[in-house]
């Protein structure tokens, strides 16, 4: 951690996100959902699709700094945080884009079982290419995360809490959710990180609820 902050310049941002979208289509499904695949259907793997969908976009944020400057990754390896007894372990998802909501829980539930149980591989917690951390899940609502070396970025879910907002000049209760990216300065300015965050807040606000989530 200390060699990742004096290696690279980490800026931050951050945005709020309405998951009312998310909670509903959550709340219908979670039920057929545990009886189907025998595991809890969390806010993660619809937070984890919509960061691989903008990093089809952003490519520059599924990248790594190098002597020769920027390396773009052809592949979209997740990491994902998962908290043990004392520390963390982030075991990478391959190709995560080719995932559906429900493959990327089926697959997230397994690699932190796994981790939990000490049982994962060598090349299960490398090579990831960008990293998602569930921050909320501690009850965290503001999170500066550490960018996971070589990576180009780090992205955090904090808890999703109810708020009084203003929607169409009125006060309305949401589910609110905080989305903090740290980001490799050499490698992206707050252009290019403030429209990744955007395109993830817009894939989870404009979230189908009737789409499925296979």
């Amino acid at each position: 951690m200390v060699r990742s902050r004096q290696t690279s310049p980490h800026a931050w941002l951050m945005v709020e996100v309405d998951m009312s979208r998310v909670v509903r289509l959550r709340d219908m499904s979670k039920a057929a959902f545990r009886e189907r695949y025998g595991i809890s259907l969390t806010y993660l793997p619809f937070a984890a699709r919509a960061v691989v969908e903008a990093l089809r976009r952003r490519p520059t944020l599924n990248a790594q700094w190098s002597e020769a400057g920027l390396v773009l990754k052809h592949d979209i390896n997740l990491g994902i945080a998962v908290a043990l007894e004392e520390n963390l372990v982030v075991p990478v998802l391959r190709n995560a884009d080719r995932l559906s909501i429900a493959g990327l829980a089926q697959a997230m539930a397994d690699l932190g079982n796994r981790a939990r149980a000490n049982r994962l591989k060598l090349d299960e917690i490398q090579g990831g290419t960008f990293t998602l951390n569930n921050t909320g899940a501690l009850g965290a609502v503001m999170t500066q995360a550490i960018i996971n070396q070589p990576q180009a970025a780090i992205l955090t879910m904090d808890a999703v809490v109810k708020r009084a907002v203003v929607v169409d000049d009125m006060i309305a209760i949401r589910p609110i959710m905080n989305l903090g990216m740290s980001f490799d300065h050499r490698l992206n300015d707050g252009l290019q990180a403030a429209r990744f965050l955007q395109d993830v807040r817009g894939q989870l606000e404009g979230l189908d609820e009737s789409a499925t989530l296979l």
